[in-house]
């Protein structure tokens, strides 16, 4: 089932990471270096091709064991993917998990994000049955914070170093929802 499937809506299509999108997504993240890896603890000037292959490779294991759910997200005009987004800290017991994102610097501010994000939270509730999903933000990302805030998320307050991205620590703020957000 994971294999076909896609989420949808007019602004973009979201598929399922596979092995296959590790050159495109690492193309990605270099054009994005420097927007993202103040906020991605895995984004760094030196991101290789084999952190890359390393991370799509792994994907289709981690949504196997439930570890994470990463999708693809391209626009629907076509081309190459545009960014990430996924669920993942999923806890079991209590059914919740973190949902991240990343758009490409070229295709920023166009609204992408903002048509992913609820997306990946729809399946989030309807597949995986969460009863919460989170966004953590750093305080200084107001690009992230934008989105949650753009899309409807509950900003719930701000956690005090919560964050820790390679040495710098960050104080958060927490945007969540729960299923009846979207009924």
């Amino acid at each position: 089932m994971k294999d076909k499937l896609v989420l949808a809506n007019e602004v973009v299509h979201l598929r399922p990471v596979v092995p296959a999108d590790a050159e495109l997504i690492h193309e990605a993240v270099l054009e994005s270096i420097e927007e993202i890896s103040p906020w991605m603890f895995w984004c760094h000037p030196g991101y290789s091709l084999a952190e890359s292959k390393t991370w799509a490779d792994g994907r289709p294991e981690a949504w196997e064991k439930g570890d994470g759910y990463d999708f693809v997200i391209e626009d629907t005009t076509g081309g190459p993917p545009v960014g990430i987004c996924g669920l993942n800290h999923l806890n079991t017991i209590e059914r919740v998990a973190n949902l991240g994102y990343w758009i490409r610097t070229s295709r920023a501010r166009q609204g992408i994000a903002s048509a992913a994000v609820p997306l990946v939270a729809r399946f989030g509730f309807e597949d995986l049955k969460l009863n919460r999903i989170e966004i953590v933000v750093a305080t200084d990302n107001h690009k992230s914070q934008k989105v949650a805030e753009k899309i409807g998320a509950v900003r719930e307050g701000v956690l005090r170093r919560r964050l820790m991205v390679r040495e710098t620590v960050y104080d958060a703020v927490m945007f969540s929802f729960v299923p009846e957000d979207f009924d």
